[in-house]
């Protein structure tokens, strides 16, 4: 696998049972992209490691006056320093491309997993652990990738270059043969220790991520509610112990350099005292002599290798395990599915709760917990987050769908839609049926104002379209950003669109308009809504009630206003008391809301005649003195009805 050739037309079923499965895994699926930068390692290590030998075998002939084995070494040094440099340029052109197509791979695979479980994922790792994976992991990743095969023919060097030296001068190659391996070995009693603080340092700087991601997620509303500060101050004490871990990590890595230029130092000390006494003996000539400690000084740069493969794997083993612990995720259903790619039409009921959306209508869901409403907007949309029986589109199971059809089927739109940064028009730029122009959509979904609002802050967009969207949408209010998302999802006109909670940041008057505009755009087709907002519900052609996790109740709103007590208490928001006070009237044929009402009514037309007459300031039912005595009543009024009760 070529650079050009990413991305990878499958990347593949990763290992994710842990971190070092996952590196294995990756190195594996490289093979050849390995084997290609251990012969290009061995050329240059190699050429580099024959140096010291082609000087001493010049030192050679120059003591034994031979002119032609003095040119024959050097043709051989100059074919050593030819070899060096086609080696370094190949091995290191062959280490980025591993290093590159392995970080590729590592986030192919994770936009992979990120599609298939689409807001499950959100639910289960938290936002800023998938940053940190999909960035600084992934490059730490690759660089592990990439170190092994160059490490691996830096080891292998040193092998040959020992034994060469033992077949050369066996005298001084025993000392170099023995010290090298141990000078490789030295640092390993340190590697634990060293390896435990980078994954403490990880583990910090990961929870930094995760605190500053969600910082700037909230900054609008931290500034709302003067909590900007004490969430800096949260970031400044986390990021200053990613500081002191960082420092206490480095501290260790330098003492294992130092250790890693001290021993070598003593080694070669060790070869020259030696050597000087068995040449002084006549034992071995200056020729060997030098070989030997060229040998020696030039065998530093291949043992370098060692310190930097224990740093990266010290430092890409936590990388891996986070990663594999996102990739080890897994969808409740099949992705594949066992039924044909055909997307079905129909009614879509859910057995798990009952809850029936007829074909072709406008379904208004009220459910009471918010999780609990999200949850089963997924389930609907055939994402379910837990086991249980598939949702019915048709008939049709979604789970036994191949997951792009029954996503095709069913569009979800969850509480809070994310808005990719980019021009308006790239937002539109979605699969749809063709059906609903984006004029159409932005105006159901009531976005005039948003349009002008981007127009304004893009200094060169003229026509709305070419309006910039910046990051997530920061730039727009809550409102806003729920505006342009549902525009999004009626652009794309699927066959059945569920909403949760399409409006819950839209002020009222919008929210009616929007209502409006997403019943008739979305006439003839399935729309259901989970929503408690009785400017929703007035307009749905049919209501029902999810309560403890079964559709209890069917119907429209006002009806189930008047006739379900518990539908009530979430749309009015009523108290507990409210809630069992209407219920025991109800057992009456008594109307909680009905009787504060009449007689609200009748205690303020004497309170507006009397304070008409005495009060100058009086200015009508809206004034404040009529909105405070209005008050009072209501209190004395309901009081009064919990005694009769």
């Amino acid at each position: 696998m070529q650079i050009q050739d990413l991305p990878y037309p499958d990347p593949g079923v990763p290992d994710a049972r842990s971190g070092p499965r996952f590196l294995w895994w990756l190195g594996r699926n490289q093979m050849g992209g390995q084997l290609k930068a251990l012969a290009w390692g061995l050329l240059h290590f190699v050429a580099v490691s024959a140096l010291p030998f082609c000087v001493g075998f010049a030192i050679e002939a120059v003591v034994d006056r031979s002119g032609v084995r003095l040119a024959l070494t050097g043709v051989a040094m100059a074919l050593c320093g030819a070899a060096t440099a086609l080696g370094d340029t190949f091995l290191h052109r062959a280490a980025v491309t591993n290093w590159i197509t392995a970080a590729a791979r590592v986030q192919q695979l994770l936009a992979r997993q990120a599609s298939q479980l689409g807001s499950a994922l959100n639910r289960r790792v938290a936002a800023g652990e998938v940053v940190a994976v999909s960035t600084g992991d992934v490059e730490k990743i690759g660089w592990f990738v990439e170190a092994v095969s160059r490490f691996t023919a830096a080891a292998v060097t040193i092998l040959l270059v020992c034994a060469g030296l033992v077949v050369y001068q066996p005298a001084l190659g025993v000392v170099v043969a023995v010290g090298l391996p141990v000078l490789a070995l030295a640092v390993l009693p340190l590697l634990p220790r060293a390896t435990r603080r980078a994954d403490f340092q990880r583990e910090k700087a990961g929870r930094a991520t995760e605190l500053a991601s969600d910082t700037v997620a909230g900054l609008r509303v931290l500034r709302g509610i003067g909590g900007e500060e004490l969430f800096l101050d949260r970031y400044r004490s986390a990021s200053q112990e990613v500081r002191h871990a960082a420092v206490r990590s480095a501290r260790m890595w330098s003492l294992i350099s130092a250790i890693q230029v001290l021993l070598p130092g003593l080694l070669l000390i060790a070869v020259v005292w030696y050597g000087v006494r068995l040449a002084r003996e006549g034992r071995i000539t200056v020729g060997e002599l030098v070989t030997v400690y060229s040998s020696v000084m030039v065998l530093t740069y291949p043992l370098r290798h060692f310190e930097e493969i224990a740093m990266a794997y010290s430092f890409s083993r936590p990388s891996a395990k986070r990663a594999a612990a996102v990739l080890s995720l897994e969808r409740v259903t099949d992705v594949g599915g066992s039924r044909a790619a055909e997307a079905p039409s129909g009614d879509l009921y859910d057995p798990a709760t009952g809850l029936l959306a007829p074909a072709a209508r406008f379904t208004a869901v009220v459910c009471g917990d918010p999780d609990a409403a999200g949850r089963l907007a997924e389930r609907l949309g055939g994402h379910p987050t837990e086991d249980g029986p598939s949702v019915l589109l048709g008939g049709v199971p979604l789970d036994e769908l191949p997951l792009d059809c029954a996503r095709t089927a069913v569009l979800v739109q969850d509480k809070d839609p994310v808005l990719l940064s980019g021009a308006l028009r790239d937002l539109l730029d979605v699969p749809a049926s063709g059906k609903v122009d984006a004029a159409a959509a932005l105006t159901a979904a009531q976005c005039e104002d948003v349009l002008e609002a981007l127009v304004q802050g893009s200094l060169d967009a003229v026509d709305p379209m070419d309006a910039r969207i910046t990051e997530r949408g920061r730039s727009l209010s809550g409102g806003q950003r729920q505006r342009l998302a549902l525009a999004r999802s009626l652009y794309t006109d699927p066959e059945v669109l569920v909403l949760d909670e399409p409006t819950s940041a839209v002020d009222s008057h919008t929210e009616a308009r929007i209502a409006e505009g997403l019943r008739e755009l979305r006439a003839g087709r399935t729309t259901v809504v989970f929503t408690s907002s009785p400017l929703l519900l007035d307009r749905a052609d049919r209501v029902v009630l999810v309560y403890e996790g079964a559709a209890v109740a069917a119907g429209v709103h006002r009806e189930l206003l008047h006739s379900e007590p518990r539908y009530r208490a979430v749309v009015t928001r009523e108290t507990e008391d409210e809630s069992a006070l209407g219920a025991a009237l109800q057992v009456e044929g008594t109307s909680l809301s009905g009787v504060l009402k009449d007689l609200e009514n009748n205690e303020l037309e004497h309170i507006e005649d009397d304070m008409a007459a005495t009060e100058p300031g009086f200015a009508g039912p809206e004034s404040g003195f009529a909105r405070t005595e209005h008050q009072e009543i209501r209190e004395e009024i309901r009081e009064e009805i919990e005694e009769r009760a």
